[in-house]
């Protein structure tokens, strides 16, 4: 991004630090990070401010960093089996989408764990169809989307007017509990 530019983006890092600071608040010290794609930014920022939440606490993440895939249900399958055999002890998952998110739940299923008791997981985008109609139902970083347009269509006629902002401009993002995370 051009800092000359004016951008307006959800804060992707916050969001990470987000999931990561409700699932140490319930007591997960076992946690995994599944992200999505890396070329696309968001997952390694949303990896970062996990990260960073983790450490401040005192706690390395499952295999030592996060993993990335495609920002899909077969990759969170994929990656959640391949983090369950080799870190039997793993409760939690903080999944790069809610995509991801719904394939961990899938292959916790299959492995006999269940959520949130054994493993609590979060996902990220809050897409409705899907948060909702997770077994459990998902808890989920909210990207505030409808926010970020509007405030995108406020920068937008600042512009027109003659009173540009330049920079970037990051939108604090939610977390929305459900059952995937609390009992």
């Amino acid at each position: 991004m051009d800092p000359t530019d004016t951008s307006v983006i959800s804060d992707n890092e916050g969001a990470g630090r987000l999931a990561a600071e409700h699932l140490i608040g319930c007591g997960r010290r076992r946690i995994a990070i599944l992200g999505g794609d890396p070329t696309y930014g968001a997952s390694p920022d949303r990896a970062k401010g996990a990260m960073e939440a983790m450490r401040r606490a005192g706690i390395e993440p499952v295999g030592g960093d996060a993993l990335y895939g495609s920002w899909s249900e077969e990759w969170g399958r994929g990656g959640a089996h391949a983090l369950i055999a080799q870190h039997p002890d793993i409760d939690a998952m903080i999944c790069g989408s809610d995509q991801v998110a719904r394939g961990a739940l899938d292959a916790l299923r299959d492995a006999g764990r269940r959520v949130p008791e054994d493993v609590a997981v979060t996902g990220h985008d809050n897409w409705r169809i899907l948060v909702t109609g997770s077994r459990p139902p998902l808890t989920s970083i909210d990207m505030r989307l409808e926010d970020l347009g509007r405030l995108g269509a406020t920068r937008l006629r600042d512009a027109i007017d003659g009173h540009p902002r330049q920079g970037i401009e990051k939108l604090a993002c939610r977390l929305v509990v459900r059952g995937s995370t609390i009992g």
